[in-house]
């Protein structure tokens, strides 16, 4: 049977010939054979909290993944303590990237999580990091206990896996009793950068993916001074679009994601060190 012409100002089977009908069936052919899965995707934004050293990665990530994928994706970033005790209070999150594990593992105790898309997908650097102008000239972190440093800058140790790490890392160096005084917290990595950008602060400890752009002088702090900054995904039980979750943790671990990655300074475990 042929097709008929619905809503036209007459009624009645109306027989496709010559170019309208043409125009008709390749319309039809088009309607029919759309891309696959994009009518399903329609609608579909993912939420993804993210440890703040992530910012500049996920959100290159995150177009990446729109462009080729469809599904729109809105991040939460900031301390990974601080996210994951949202996500405990019932936060809608589709994706949960710690720059911990021990806070993936945490949700998993507590069976938030999906256990099976759990993956330690990178591995973070910390940094000294001072302002361009600066004239202290401050080469490592034994040097932040010499007096004319004033005021340090760290992520909050609370809560904060990088503020951990610089506490570590002073200690290692021999340097806490005398820098412990110097300190101002910060909520996390990104807002201790940005203490030290406006010039509240001489120096501080960071990530290293932050630092590298940024506009200031950076050094990498010795990874033996500190315990493995591990960053882990995982997607949420909780969340109300579960494939698409796994499909968004599988491109940031994938090709695409460890290329962006390296590119910010992260290294993968069981691999070399950041030139």
């Amino acid at each position: 049977m042929l097709p008929v012409l619905v809503g036209l100002p007459f009624a009645g089977p109306f027989p496709v010939s010559g170019w309208l009908g043409a125009l008709l069936l390749l319309l039809l052919a088009a309607g029919c054979g759309s891309q696959p899965g994009v009518a399903a995707r329609a609608g579909v934004t993912l939420t993804v909290s993210a440890a703040s050293d992530l910012t500049p990665a996920f959100q290159e990530l995150g177009r990446l993944f729109q462009g080729e994928t469809g599904i729109g994706v809105v991040f939460n970033f900031g301390s990974s303590g601080q996210l994951a005790q949202q996500i405990q209070r019932g936060a809608p999150v589709d994706l949960f990237a710690a720059a911990s594990v021990a806070y993936v593992e945490a949700l998993e105790r507590e069976g938030l999580i999906l256990p099976e898309t759990k993956a330690v997908f990178a591995r973070g650097r910390l940094a000294l990091w001072t302002r361009a102008d600066s004239p202290l000239g401050i080469g490592g972190v034994e040097e932040l206990a010499r007096p004319e440093v004033k005021r340090v800058a760290i992520a909050h140790p609370d809560h904060a896996p990088y503020g951990v790490a610089a506490r570590q890392a002073l200690q290692a160096a021999g340097v806490w009793e005398a820098v412990q005084p110097k300190l101002v917290l910060a909520e996390n990595v990104r807002q201790a950068l940005q203490y030290a950008e406006t010039g509240n602060v001489d120096a501080a400890l960071v990530a290293l993916s932050l630092s590298m752009r940024s506009q200031g002088r950076w050094s990498l702090v010795p990874q033996e001074l500190h315990a493995p900054l591990d960053q882990a995904l995982v997607a949420l039980k909780s969340s109300k679009h579960p494939a698409e979750a796994r499909r968004l943790a599988e491109f940031i671990a994938g090709p695409r994601g460890r290329a962006v990655l390296a590119e910010l300074g992260f290294t993968f475990p069981g691999e070399g060190s950041v030139p």
